[in-house]
């Protein structure tokens, strides 16, 4: 098995959305663009991961909301060096097709109260749900590795709540501990790296708003 040396997650640049959230009224969350700014944030996450990669060969997935494939294509990676996959998987969690901004906001206030994870949004997912998807897609990833030429770095362009989920999904991250970490920020990254004992560690820790509260024994481990 051919297990990458990295597999680096990245969030989107800053969109439309993320500025304004009346204009999921008007047009579908899939299509919003990202900003000048979010263009900005992910040219200067582009010349990170090109000092990254170097010459090296890329995986790529991405997911297929337009705010994802302008932040990868901000990236300017070598394109004789990257396999560009749409990963449907990777998308961002559903909130309703046309959203009412006062019904949204109303819905998250109970999202809020009832757990990020488990809330199910009237119109659209659960936590759970992006949860479950998000571990199908990783059963996908690991056979991958099976062929003998992978390339020795796998790219993620998705939403901030897929990156947490597959960083619990690959940790076995309690759901205490994923309901404790905050979303990265726009085109932030977050990178598995492969160490001498043959696992993966993550290079740097999610930031928490509260501490864990399990309800049984199992405890933190990230």
């Amino acid at each position: 098995m051919a297990r990458p040396r990295r597999i680096v997650l990245v969030r989107h640049g800053e969109s439309t959305g993320n500025i304004d959230d009346s204009v999921y009224e008007r047009e579908p969350d899939h299509a919003l663009p990202l900003t000048e700014r979010g263009r900005q944030q992910a040219e200067e996450t582009g010349k990170e991961l090109r000092d990254l990669f170097g010459h090296e060969r890329v995986s790529v997935y991405v997911s297929p909301y337009r705010r994802t494939h302008e932040t990868l294509k901000a990236f300017h990676l070598d394109p004789d060096l990257i396999r560009i996959r749409e990963e449907p998987r990777l998308r961002e969690q559903d909130w309703g097709n046309w959203q009412d901004r006062d019904d949204v906001r109303l819905q998250k206030a109970y999202r809020d109260a009832y757990g990020h994870f488990f809330y199910r949004f009237a119109q659209g997912e659960s936590g759970a749900d992006v949860y479950d998807r998000v571990g199908n897609f990783l059963e996908s990833l690991f056979r991958s590795f099976e062929a003998p030429d992978h390339p020795p770095n796998v790219l993620l362009v998705t939403h901030g709540l897929a990156m947490r989920l597959f960083c619990m999904r690959w940790f076995h991250w309690t759901v205490a501990e994923f309901e404790s970490l905050s979303n990265p920020g726009n085109a932030e990254v977050r990178m598995l790296v492969l160490g001498s004992d043959g696992k993966y560690t993550l290079d740097r820790p999610f930031a928490r708003w509260r501490e864990p509260e399990p309800y049984g024994i199992t405890g933190w481990s990230g």
